[in-house]
């Protein structure tokens, strides 16, 4: 069990991490259910999704560099 609730505990430090949004708090207990590869997966989504939103944060910056 100590396995899934890093787990567990990794994915609300992904949702935490984003700038400027309440903290969020998961019970623990709503995600016993959900086996390991699921987790993994789960949070594999939130690293995936927090990539795409820095890359475009990026881009979106950068055409400010360009047209200065």
């Amino acid at each position: 069990m100590e396995r899934k609730e890093q787990l567990i505990k990794d994915i609300q430090n992904l949702l935490n991490s984003y700038d400027g949004i309440r903290p969020t708090s998961i019970n623990s207990d709503l995600l016993q259910f959900m086996d390991e590869k699921t987790l993994i997966d789960t949070i594999d989504a939130l690293l995936t999704q927090k990539e795409k939103n820095s890359v475009s944060d990026t881009e979106w910056l950068e055409q400010f560099k360009t047209n200065s």
